[in-house]
């Protein structure tokens, strides 16, 4: 598949959007064309985030480079969000999605995904003063508890399914969502803990992990492709190297430090 016929199947992908999966390129297609579409909502620190150059940083964006350099690929970048992430991987978009992305049984219907990279599970994260109030899932889930989520993935579904009694806020920009609770605006959010543990270090004394016994859920992080055997095998193999010498640990505790 040339660079020009994979164009027009990326365009056809998008005019089928709402209605059957679009046929993905193979790895073969991908080696040929040189170029790894990688998608990204962009707005989930420390994995993804946008910068105002139009560029990415994060440590899924470190991740993924080293990949495409051990494949022979360049990067072409291509911006998703997280209630378009299913729609766009089924239009052929992309031909894999970083960017903290959790892996569920719903999406493996459409898609398939890396060796994990982060297990976690989902955490509350609130002013530092109500660190011992928002303990349980019971004390969040009250018609006067403020509760913010980002619109799609599974921190909205979780909120829809858990926290139904309390007022709960759909907020589109997640790279500031968590200034709605510093401002008082609300009162938790309830996400993943790596995103809690870093936000919560950007505002010291200001944000906190509330004093749960443990996570409400757990999950596990990886990287979401087309449904390619040959390209999950390629992009394993590189992840998993990086595993095991410590490199992705690396390059995720140095992210986790940056703004």
């Amino acid at each position: 598949m040339t660079k020009l016929t994979r164009m027009f199947a990326t365009a056809l992908g998008l005019a089928l959007a709402g209605g059957a999966a679009a046929q993905a390129a193979s790895f073969a297609d991908i080696q040929s064309s040189g170029t790894l579409r990688v998608g990204t909502p962009g707005d989930y620190a420390p994995f993804s985030v946008a910068r105002a150059d139009g560029g990415y940083k994060g440590a899924d964006v470190v991740e993924i480079g080293r990949v495409a350099k051990a494949l022979g690929l360049q990067i072409a970048w291509v911006r998703t969000s997280w209630k378009d992430l299913a729609a766009d991987t089924k239009a052929d978009r992309f031909d894999i999605a970083v960017g903290g992305i959790t892996i569920t049984d719903a999406r493996k219907e459409f898609a398939a995904f890396t060796v994990p990279l982060v297990t976690d599970g989902k955490r509350p994260i609130v002013r530092c003063a109500d660190k011992d109030k928002y303990v349980t899932l019971a004390a969040i889930d009250k018609p006067d508890v403020h509760v913010v989520v980002n619109v799609g993935g599974t921190n909205d579904a979780f909120a829809k399914a858990n926290l139904s009694h309390s007022d709960l806020t759909h907020f589109d920009d997640n790279t500031k969502i968590f200034d709605q609770i510093v401002s008082g605006k609300e009162d938790v959010m309830v996400t993943d803990g790596v995103e809690v543990d870093h936000q919560a270090l950007l505002h010291p004394g200001v944000l906190c992990a509330a004093e749960v016994k443990a996570p409400f859920t757990h999950s596990q992080k990886g990287y979401m492709m087309q449904k390619d055997p040959a390209l999950k095998a390629a992009v394993d193999k590189v992840l998993s190297a990086d595993i095991k010498s410590g490199a992705w640990q690396k390059t995720l505790t140095e992210a986790e430090k940056q703004p």
